[in-house]
């Protein structure tokens, strides 16, 4: 039997050609209707807290939840990584068997979209309920995917609220350039590493500007990554979240603050009279990155200040400025930073 159903498989592939692999049709946005159904289920509003990576995502997470009604936790992506929520449905085997005809829980409908959301809003939900919040979000940093990721969180949450926060991306180029470091990252080319050799052996050159930290092919490619996410995730947010879109400057947040989450706070629909002052300073005094980079090498990591504004300034050469300014001189300015 064996050998007769090889047989039979080599006469179809002379005959037809070699299979083709079957994909599944493109997964459905939630529809009005279905948005409401769900939320009688899980009825907590939900929020998306996004940012390019070594933008303060995780700083502006940690000081999210300290309202009482609010809370936030990471990282899910169900939208910002893969495989990502859509993982779950993401296969024709999938596709037939919550559209299939047969199937009278779909009422004629793919159900791959209330699976994703169901699945969400279960994980979002069941760690509010614990803990009593009312709110709750995820903060998921972006990177790569740029504007798909709203779109992509639109298609299952058009109901929700995004919010972006932008850093300066000279210093996310230096965070990044030093996480790469201290993690002894597997990206590292020949000449990263012989840049950090030289980096261990003798800082001083790098830290006023006379030596570059970078290879002019890492400064580009990280710029150009930094600009097309900002200006994607931005222009796709105040589309299709006209109303339910809310952007900080890591900067603003260092330098106010309990302004900037008092305004964040409100966004969210919680109440802005609690008083959080002195929290949200306890919070600002912990590094936790800086701690954590510590550990991973020390020698490394206390060359940086960590979760500064402007390091930059310092650690850029004269070439560095000239090359980013080619790159992202548009948006920097778009951002109101200086050039």
């Amino acid at each position: 039997m064996s050998f007769l159903h090889r047989l039979k498989s080599a006469a179809r592939i002379l005959l037809h050609g070699e299979p083709t692999a079957r994909k599944r049709n493109e997964i459905p946005a939630l529809s009005a209707e279905e948005v409401q159904e769900l939320s009688l289920f899980f009825p907590r509003p939900k929020f998306f807290l996004m940012g390019h990576a070594r933008s303060g995502t995780t700083l502006l997470m940690r000081l999210t939840r300290i309202h009482p009604q609010v809370h936030c936790n990471y990282q899910a992506h169900f939208f910002t990584r893969a495989p990502m929520l859509k993982s779950l449905v993401n296969t024709p085997e999938a596709e037939d068997w919550l559209s299939r005809k047969s199937n009278r829980w779909n009422n004629g409908r793919d159900l791959s979209p209330i699976v994703m959301r169901a699945a969400a809003d279960f994980i979002l939900e069941r760690e509010a309920s614990r803990l009593g919040k009312t709110i709750v979000g995820d903060k998921s940093p972006s990177s790569t995917l740029h504007g798909q990721v709203v779109r992509d969180t639109h298609a299952i949450y058009p109901d929700a609220k995004l919010i972006y926060i932008v850093r300066d991306g000279r210093d996310v180029l230096v965070s990044e350039r030093f996480r790469n470091f201290v993690e002894d990252s597997r990206f590292l080319t020949p000449e990263d590493r012989r840049i950090l050799a030289d980096l261990q052996k003798d800082p001083a050159p790098f830290a006023d500007g006379r030596r570059s930290l970078f290879t002019p092919t890492f400064l580009r490619q990280i710029g150009q990554r930094w600009v097309d996410d900002v200006t994607e995730i931005d222009a796709e947010a105040r589309r299709l979240y006209p109303a339910s879109y809310h952007t900080l400057r890591y900067e603003d947040l260092l330098t106010n603050p309990e302004q900037e989450m008092q305004k964040l706070w409100a966004f969210l629909g919680a109440d802005t009279t609690i008083p959080l002052r002195d929290f949200i300073q306890t919070e600002m005094n912990q590094n936790l990155d800086e701690e954590w980079q510590a550990k991973r090498n020390e020698s490394i990591a206390r060359f940086l200040p960590k979760g500064k504004a402007g390091n930059w300034r310092n650690l850029f050469t004269a070439q560095d400025r000239q090359l980013f300014n080619q790159v992202a001189g548009q948006a920097i300015s778009h951002w109101n930073y200086e050039l």
